[in-house]
């Protein structure tokens, strides 16, 4: 082995251990939120209750048409949210095992493929449920009390350098593409 296959080994295992923790570290993140909005339901409904009532918002009568004001109906949102996240956390614990077996075994396309889903899951969450849709469909940014854009922020930055991370092309992934 020359030194060059020695760097570029080095090189791709630093890559797919970067893929594994960070992977992991989403996992652990939103299993815990979710563990949270199923033990402390009703913290997480007010906010998902207020937000989608529009009841701190400016009150601009040409959006208010937006609010749902159903209590039924919010809290199906926020089941549907608790469901979603519940569903990455496993699917990211699954990626992140699956890491962990193919940094042993030298094939992590399956890792990589679970991690996309997992984290392309994070993504729609917080950037289409959170960032699109409550923080301009339902006004949020308006709130100064039910703003929860700075946090969805961060889960779209944190989950998206994850998901550029996983991607980052290797020797092996590059010979993988060329066949």
């Amino acid at each position: 082995m020359t030194d060059k296959d020695t760097l570029d080994k080095t090189s791709r295992t630093g890559l797919r251990l970067a893929a594994t923790v960070l992977t992991g570290t989403v996992a652990l993140y939103i299993a815990l939120v979710a563990f949270g909005n199923i033990t402390d339901f009703d913290t997480n409904r007010e906010f998902v209750r207020h937000v989608l009532a529009m009841d701190t918002t400016f009150k601009d009568q040409d959006l208010m048409w937006r609010a749902i004001t159903s209590h039924s109906l919010q809290d199906a949102a926020y089941l549907v949210i608790i469901a979603w996240e519940t569903a990455a956390a496993a699917i990211l614990v699954m990626a992140t095992a699956l890491w962990t077996i193919g940094l042993r075994r030298g094939d992590v396309t399956p890792a990589r493929r679970m991690s996309t889903a997992g984290l392309l899951m994070i993504l729609l969450l917080f950037g289409a449920g959170f960032l699109a849709i409550g923080g301009e469909w339902f006004a949020m940014w308006q709130s100064k009390t039910w703003n929860g854009l700075d946090a969805a922020t961060r889960n779209v930055t944190v989950a998206g350098i994850a998901l550029l991370v996983v991607h980052l092309p290797g020797r092996d992934t590059e010979r993988a593409g060329r066949q």
